[in-house]
């Protein structure tokens, strides 16, 4: 086990008891960032990445994170919405928050709203006006019948926005990738003030699930902060919340919190058998990394002596997680995604080209790893329409093995 350092201050509680457990080095600092051609996605710019641990709070995040290296912009494809399976998620997710929080003819706000197709359907299922804010929106890519009713602003949510109210504010997916969690939520709660019927709801990857499967392939540049429940709540609590739900969805993948502004002073504790299984995933994680990529490797090193091609379904953090962190280059010549804004760029850091599913028809691959098990039923079904047989691994597999 690694020691704590003293010079390191969780930027989510405020204490000094982080310790750092994993390091990865020269992984590229975007990850879905489009790379029009393979030199341009080779040779872009890389960061490390080295993991702390708070033991106060139980959060972690890359301790060595530099947000001047990136630059969000409209070529950021981080958009889910053109796989079956999470539009039916994602429309379920919006119609029990409307019924949940009454939310017709209201005010919504979204903090970091990608493409803007959440936010679009909350206020059409809802009747409700919304603004966006997200550096990364393309205007025209959300097709609505109320357009006029959401506004979005191509920039960051920050201090100088707080003049924005809304009834509910939703943040997806977004604050995993805020070093500063903390304060970015204090920023949150002053834009609310004394509007205590706001109620706000975040959602964010759950870190549990990535060190029980010792999930390499969700470490990457992007995401600075790493959440569980408990890590979640507190920050929430410290920032002047009230937490009235949380929990998980879309198989465990995702935590979700919803809280209203309030005033009163809250118990900021952690419950002793969550410390203790955060303490045991992270020196599980700590201990068997090492052992998990050399059996990765070892795969693809069999694939490529069996004269198997072998490519990677998804074109997205994952892959280009798997791939650099591995090593990964020839072994694998191709990614595929259903995503046509994607087809015919390259992942960065080793170059992958990604290709449409109907490469595939001409490629034969042997084997498809699926970068994320939750879409195995929808891919394997695409593939068997085109004839196509081919062994097809969920990245998860070797924890479902014996």
């Amino acid at each position: 086990m690694s020691e704590t350092q003293n010079n390191l201050i969780c930027p989510n509680c405020g204490s000094k008891t982080v310790r750092t457990f994993f390091r990865t080095e020269n992984v590229p600092v975007h990850s879905v960032l489009l790379m029009d051609t393979e030199d341009e996605a080779i040779n872009y710019p890389k960061g490390d990445i080295e993991l702390g641990y708070c033991s106060t709070c139980t959060f972690i995040y890359n301790t060595v994170f530099d947000p001047s290296k990136h630059e969000y912009s409209s070529k950021y494809e981080e958009t889910q919405g053109f796989s079956e399976t999470f539009n039916k998620f994602h429309k379920n997710l919006a119609q029990k928050l409307i019924e949940k929080h009454n939310l017709y003819n209201k005010d919504i706000i979204e903090i970091g709203c990608g493409k803007g197709e959440f936010l679009t359907m909350i206020c059409e299922l809802g009747k409700n006006k919304g603004i966006g804010f997200d550096p990364s929106y393309v205007p025209g890519r959300s097709k609505s019948k109320i357009e006029e009713k959401v506004n979005f602003i191509k920039d960051f949510y920050s201090e100088k926005y707080t003049s924005y109210h809304g009834d509910f504010v939703a943040c997806k997916m977004t604050l995993e990738h805020i070093p500063d969690t903390l304060e970015f939520l204090k920023i949150v709660r002053r834009s609310i003030g004394e509007r205590y019927n706001t109620t706000i709801f975040f959602q964010v990857p759950d870190t549990e699930r990535v060190l029980a499967e010792k999930g390499f392939w969700d470490i990457y540049y992007e995401h600075c902060s790493y959440f569980n429940i408990a890590s979640l709540e507190t920050a929430f609590k410290l920032a002047g919340f009230k937490v009235i739900d949380s929990g998980k969805d879309y198989d465990d993948q995702y935590l979700m919190v919803e809280a209203v502004p309030t005033t009163e002073m809250q118990e900021i504790s952690i419950n002793p058998a969550q410390k203790e299984k955060m303490e045991k995933l992270v020196n599980n994680f700590e201990s068997e990394i090492k052992e998990r990529l050399n059996e990765w490797q070892n795969d693809f090193i069999n694939y490529k002596n069996q004269g198997k091609k072998a490519l990677l379904w998804g074109g997205g953090s994952k892959a280009v997680a798997f791939l650099t962190t591995l090593g990964i280059k020839d072994e694998i010549k191709y990614a595929v995604d259903i995503n046509p804004f994607k087809h015919n760029t390259y992942l960065a850091g080793n170059g992958q080209k990604i290709i449409s599913p109907e490469f595939l028809k001409e490629l034969k691959p042997d084997v498809v790893v699926v970068m994320n098990p939750i879409y195995v039923d929808e891919i394997t079904k695409d593939i068997n329409k085109m004839g196509l047989n081919p062994q097809i691994v969920p990245i998860d597999y070797k924890d479902k093995q014996g």
